[in-house]
């Protein structure tokens, strides 16, 4: 019988131990995303550190932001 019991904390540790595990991947996961910006000119979305800013202006590309200016 304490074996049973022995055998069950080891795998109710096991258990802890990879849920503690996954809930800490899925925050690094969520740390490294990045906000989604719209291009003013064409709509798209994509992410904030790949638009081009001009101003408060956001663009997905230097042809949009030529473009928006005209």
């Amino acid at each position: 019988m304490s074996r049973l019991i022995f055998l069950f904390a080891i795998a109710a540790l096991i258990y802890l131990l990879i849920k503690s595990y996954k809930k800490n991947v899925i925050v690094k996961k969520q740390d490294i995303t990045d906000d989604m910006v719209k291009c003013l000119q064409c709509g798209v979305h994509l992410p904030a550190s790949e638009s081009i800013r001009d101003g408060e202006q956001i663009f997905c590309c230097e042809a949009h932001r030529a473009a928006y200016r005209k």
